[in-house]
């Protein structure tokens, strides 16, 4: 493909200064009118080595106003990176509506550079794409506009690049060996960035290739197809305003009788059985907790449930045994105004735990399709395409080596109201009811439904669904304990077997 592309095209001093002039206006027209429209924009530049990609970003960036942009380099992954699933540096990047994310190399060092050095192998490939695919797909159908360019030189001109950086003491350094490497084996490495485009060019993330010979060309065409793009996203969208959007419950088939129908809730635990049965769990994840940091697994741990289900009592009961250097609970409450900017798997993409450590969730990313959709606090297309969103986020954790567990705490309609009695009559717990808590109960068969529709579409062999009977305290804490100390023990073996059969290849 990129062998038929004409690298000899170039652009007048005269041309290009005239063109400058327009595009340069009209580029910082653009800017404030996405901000005015809260459209969040990406632009990536990829390209062969010594293309020019900073020198591109450079010319672009004069015509914006700096306070709207940020400018990320994407180079090897530091230790912080190299401890979490690969998009989550990029997703923590992503920028708020109205503002401009420039990434100077991107998430596609996975199946490029990564790819040639052999970092990423072979069978890892194919989930790699799947997952840039959904990571662009979701940014996109939320509003992002994603801009990707692949500056194209050719192996004589890299190579000539390459020299005149080598002959001065200013620029030298700015050649690596790896970049010599890339040039000596230059029809490989194009090889591997064709895959990357064939596989990767999507209506709603398009790639430009930009013949990079001559930078002021080059400089006209990243520029011309940015102003294009922006004004046919603007119109696209002042022809969208006034539009219905359908809001509210909605339905996508009867879940009225489901999962939750069931659950047996009478359940229970003595109090000297739950005692016994509890001491021995938390010594047995104390121990554990210590073999997830040595053998580096990350754990995620997410509750969600009636409101007085009793998450607040598990999550005690699961972290008093834990080194507390090595979890963290994340109470989820409303988006504030910063979060609200951002996509909403954002604020938890912020909290994706380190290898080795942790993250409990007091509350989820869920809320989507739960609240928010009976609420009608985002739309019916949103709350639906969310289970597909949130399937790949979470095999995303999964592939990375994540042990991914999900509880819902369940009890029955009469509970709740005892509990709730309870909390309103006892002056130390009156802080955790509120009147929203009584009129969700009368929301109770929306939510039912709701909560049997995500069970059902969101329960995977990597991130299972674990339904808790609530209605005994001590049931339930115990059967929590169980299910982590049980997967815990089975992810551990599993590394360990995984570890001896690679020291026996050795």
């Amino acid at each position: 493909m990129l062998e038929k592309i004409d690298l000899s095209k170039n652009i007048t001093k005269e041309e290009y200064k005239e063109t400058l002039k327009r595009v340069s206006t009209k580029l910082g027209q653009l800017q404030r009118e996405c901000k005015a429209a809260g459209i969040p924009v990406i632009l990536v530049f990829e390209g062969m080595g010594a293309a020019g990609k900073g020198t591109q970003i450079n010319r672009l960036i004069q015509a914006l106003d700096p306070r709207g942009f940020s400018v990320y380099a994407s180079n090897k992954n530091n230790e912080e990176e190299r401890l979490r699933p690969f998009l989550w540096r990029y997703w923590t990047k992503t920028p708020a509506k109205g503002r401009i994310a420039i990434f100077d190399r991107s998430w596609y060092r996975k199946v490029q550079v990564d790819c040639f050095d052999g970092v990423t192998k072979q069978e890892e490939l194919a989930g790699a794409f799947q997952d840039i695919l959904s990571f662009e797909k979701q940014l996109t159908s939320d509003g992002t506009v994603i801009l990707k360019f692949f500056l194209y030189i050719s192996k004589e001109e890299q190579k000539k690049r390459f020299k005149k950086l080598e002959s001065s003491k200013e620029t030298a350094w700015r050649v690596t060996e790896e970049d010599r490497k890339r040039n000596r084996e230059y029809e490989r490495y194009l090889k591997i960035n064709e895959e990357m485009l064939e596989k990767t060019d999507t209506d709603c993330a398009p790639w430009t290739i930009v013949e990079a010979t001559d930078r002021d060309f080059a400089a006209i065409k990243i520029m011309d197809t940015v102003v294009t793009r922006l004004e046919s996203e603007l119109a696209a969208r002042e022809a969208a305003e006034g539009q219905p959007q359908k809001v509210g419950f909605g339905s996508t088939g009867n879940y009225k009788s489901g999962v939750l129908s069931g659950i047996d809730l009478t359940k229970s635990y003595s109090k000297e059985v739950y005692k016994e049965k509890l001491d021995a769990l938390q010594k047995k994840l104390e121990y554990l907790h210590g073999e997830v940091y040595r053998q580096r697994i990350p754990v995620i741990l997410c509750f969600e449930g009636w409101d007085a289900g009793g998450k607040g009592g598990a999550i005690k009961r699961l972290t008093s045994h834990l080194d507390p250097r090595g979890y963290q609970v994340n109470p989820t409450a409303s988006p504030n105004d910063i979060e609200r900017q951002h996509h909403y798997l954002w604020r938890f993409w912020n909290n994706v735990p380190k290898a080795g450590h942790i993250a409990i969730f007091d509350r989820t990313w869920y809320g989507r399709v739960m609240v928010e959709r009976i609420e009608g606090f985002c739309t019916e297309n949103e709350w639906k395409r969310a289970y597909k969103e949130i399937n790949e986020m979470e095999e995303h954790m999964a592939n990375f080596g994540a042990v991914v567990l999900k509880f819902w705490l369940h009890i029955d309609k009469d509970e709740q109201e005892k509990r709730f009695k309870e909390r309103m009559a006892n002056p130390d717990k009156q802080w955790k009811i509120t009147g929203e808590d009584w009129r969700n109960r009368e929301k109770w068969d929306l939510y039912e439904e709701a909560v049997n529709e995500m069970l059902v579409r969101t329960s995977t062999i990597y991130a299972p669904w674990v339904v808790i009977e609530g209605n005994d305290k001590y049931y339930a804490r115990v059967k929590v304990l169980k299910t982590v100390v049980e997967a815990l023990e089975e992810k551990i073996a599993k590394n360990a077997k995984k570890e001896k059969a690679e020291k026996r290849k050795e």
